[in-house]
């Protein structure tokens, strides 16, 4: 049976292709769009990416949606693409920081101590039982009334997207690097307990569907 790829197998993937990843914005970018529309970012005062990537999202956040006041913290498992963030990100030194992680839990950061986690394109490389224990660790850092957002690849609808993620499923199984380690995921039943979906959404772009999810943690 073929397992996700280990935090240390993805950092070596990623240390090597990261410098592509930007040309994925084709089919990415809807999702993307989509998220950012929906997450509330109008009202962020700390904003947690898991999975910073280029720091192209970031990037963008603080120039265009973020409060002047809110501060970011990504992190991410490839030394290169930590590099590629913290160069992308020098114009917000004073209100942005990226760490590089082993993908060890827990996450950085107290009970609370943040308005927003974000995580794109990131649970479809993860194992379901890893991803079970970041959405808990994902709950802790919200404070009350935080809210988090996710994008994922996705099986598809449209007979078009359903050719691509089948054909994209398949070489996965044959070999996770084929594809980065991604493959399409449904994220809806790892959110059933513990969350609230306050929004879903499928979106396909030049044949490639994504998941957009955001949710808030019940509380106990």
């Amino acid at each position: 049976m073929v397992s996700p790829l280990t935090p240390a197998q993805a950092a070596r993937v990623y240390d090597h292709i990261g410098r592509f990843q930007d040309w994925q914005a084709f089919y990415e970018g809807a999702a993307v769009n989509d998220l950012i529309a929906h997450v509330h970012l109008g009202a962020a005062g700390r904003v947690f990416e898991l999975g910073c990537g280029t720091g192209a999202l970031a990037a963008r956040l603080l120039a265009e949606r973020l409060p002047l006041e809110a501060t970011y913290l990504g992190v991410d498992v490839s030394t290169h693409m930590v590099r590629l963030s913290r160069e992308r990100l020098y114009r917000w030194a004073g209100r942005a920081r990226v760490r590089q992680t082993d993908g060890s839990l827990p996450l950085a950061g107290a009970d609370g101590a943040y308005s927003h986690v974000l995580a794109v394109y990131v649970f479809d490389l993860l194992p379901e039982e890893y991803a079970r224990a970041v959405l808990c660790e994902a709950a802790r850092l919200l404070e009350p009334g935080g809210r988090m957002g996710l994008v994922s690849l996705t099986p598809g609808r449209a007979w078009v997207a359903r050719l691509v993620s089948g054909a994209w499923g398949a070489l996965w199984e044959l070999s996770p690097m084929l594809t980065g380690g991604c493959r399409p995921v449904d994220l809806r039943y790892l959110l059933e307990q513990g969350w609230v979906t306050e929004y879903r959404a499928l979106v396909e772009a030049w044949g490639v569907a994504s998941e957009v999810i955001v949710a808030t943690p019940t509380r106990s």
